[in-house]
Order: C-alpha cells, then sequence, then structure tokens
C-alpha cells in the first residue's frame, strides 16, 4: 500500500462523516437520536462526522436506514467509502510514539496537495535534518529514552519522503528568523540545517520564505499554524493548530479564510525565495 493510498483512506473518512452530517440534518435528527439507533453516544457521532474515528459498517448501513437512504447504489457507494476510509496508515506502526491527534493531521498532510505553514520556534517538520529533529525532540521530551527520540526522529524524517514524491504538494513555508537563529545541537548542526534550507528551497514544489527581524511586528502575531487545502472536490481546507497536549482543525469558510489572509500577508511582506536564500547565506557566514 502506497502512502498515498493510506493518507487518502484519512480524507475519505472526513468526507464519509461529512456526508453522514448532511444526510442526518436534511432529516432533522440529533446526534443523541443517531447514536442511539446505532447504539454508541451522541459523542461518537461527532467523531465519526468528523472523520476522527473508523467506520463499522454495520453501524454506516443503520444511519443510512436512519436517515432514509434505500436506493442500493447510494448505498453501496457509500458503504466502499467506508471501507476504504478503514485502510491504517503507514504512521499506525509508530502509535508508541504518536499521539491520536496527530495521527488526524499526518494523514490530512500525506493527501493535502497544497500546504502552506508559519513556524516562529523552529525549522518546520518538514525541511528539518535529521541531526536538527534529533536535537529539537530531545530538547522538547527532556526525559524521553535514546530509542523513544530514535523513533520520533524517525517518524518525522518519514514524513519528510511526501516533498519528494512523484507527485509532491506544494509546500509554502515561511518561517520567522527566530527560527534560524535559535540554536539547536551544536554549530555544525545548524549550519546543515541552514545548508538544507538552501537546498530544499531550490525544489519546484517547495516555497520557502523567511520573516526577518528588521521588518518588525506583522502578521503571525497568533503563533504557528498550518493550512491544507484538498484536491477532492467537496473537502474543504483545513488550519490546523497544534497545542501542547492535542490540536485544533479548523474547517469553518470564514475561519479557515483568515489564516489564509495571515499567510497571504507574510508571504507578500517578506523578502521572494531567491532573497531569502540570501538572507540564509548571510546567517550561515555568521554560524
Amino acid at each position: 500500500m502506497s502512502a498515498s493510498e493510506s493518507s487518502g483512506s484519512v480524507v475519505r473518512r472526513i468526507l464519509l462523516g461529512a456526508q453522514l452530517r448532511r444526510l442526518r440534518e436534511s432529516r432533522g435528527i440529533t446526534r443523541e437520536a443517531a447514536g442511539y439507533s446505532i447504539r454508541a453516544s451522541e459523542s461518537k457521532i461527532s467523531r465519526m462526522e468528523l472523520g476522527r474515528v473508523s467506520f463499522k459498517a454495520r453501524d454506516v448501513e443503520d444511519l443510512l436506514t436512519l436517515y432514509g437512504v434505500n436506493d442500493p447504489q447510494e448505498r453501496e457507494a457509500l458503504l466502499v467509502l467506508a471501507r476504504e476510509a478503514n485502510v491504517a496508515g503507514w504512521w499506525h506502526s509508530y502509535g508508541d510514539v504518536l499521539p491520536g491527534w496527530f495521527q488526524t493531521y499526518v494523514g490530512l498532510e500525506g493527501a493535502a496537495s497544497l500546504i502552506r505553514a508559519y513556524e516562529v520556534q523552529f525549522v518546520h517538520g518538514l525541511l528539518q535534518t535529521q541531526e536538527y529533529a534529533h536535537a529539537v525532540v530531545h530538547r522538547g521530551m527532556p526525559g524521553a529514552s535514546a530509542a523513544e527520540v530514535d523513533r520520533r526522529v524517525a517518524l518525522r524524517l518519514e514524513r519528510q519522503k511526501l516533498l519528494l514524491a512523484e507527485r509532491p504538494p506544494e509546500f509554502h513555508c515561511v518561517l520567522d528568523e527566530a527560527a534560524l537563529r535559535r540554536p539547536y545541537g551544536d554549530r555544525e548542526v545548524m549550519r546543515g540545517q541552514l545548508r538544507h534550507l538552501i537546498e530544499l528551497s531550490e525544489r519546484p514544489n517547495v516555497r520557502l520564505q523567511v520573516v526577518p527581524f528588521s521588518f518588525g511586528g506583522h502578521a503571525g502575531e497568533s503563533g504557528a499554524f498550518t493550512t491544507l487545502g484538498f484536491p477532492e472536490p467537496g473537502l474543504p481546507d483545513v488550519v490546523y493548530l497544534e497545542q501542547l497536549t492535542s490540536a485544533l482543525y479548523l474547517d469553518k469558510r470564514d475561519e479557515v479564510a483568515q489564516y489564509a489572509r495571515v499567510m497571504d500577508r507574510l508571504q507578500e511582506d517578506s523578502p521572494n525565495p531567491a532573497e531569502t536564500r540570501d538572507l540564509i547565506r548571510g546567517l550561515l557566514q555568521l554560524t
């Protein structure tokens, strides 16, 4: 099974959940009543409609009956979607070090056709070298064993393969200059990371920009965020906001639009990719 197939299962889960929500709402049925019909709670229905859990065929069949979907072809199409949505992603093998709320993100990241990210604390995970990633994980988890640190780094390197895939997503990343000046690891680790950024920024699917200190205050005042766009029709863009012990996934159109505007402004206000490479080369000489 390819990475795109397993990532696609996350998208199918979200698509199926959204269709079930539309069917329920069109019939005026509450989540509580829907949950009762499949011997589950209201919160289980909510998680299903958000695409956060896998689907049992029997539950989907019972919900379709409750929602009045009796056409055999329509039912079968949704049941096929449910089966495809239950395919386990490659990242499930990292379940020992990967919290459930981040598994959803990894699946969405792998399925996206456009990823736009702003980072302030450190270099974005898709752009980190192995040595830099090791230093970041070690700093963030001082009590972790060497084996756990290595597993987390391996997961990060596995995620990065999507940028080198045959059909890679467009990746637009804006880094605050602080991310490049804050040292993780020793001098050679930082030098290696800066060189890696210059090299990756030359790839046709990567647009890297840095907001310099000299610009002063800027649009990214709310902190780091990522927006994800998908090729599938009917699947809305998603904003991902990572927190210490969980994450927020925003897909309401007006909220997503606000973050898109912030990203637009960050890109407009930052030096272009060629000028950014010059800025990084300047930092490399100082490191």
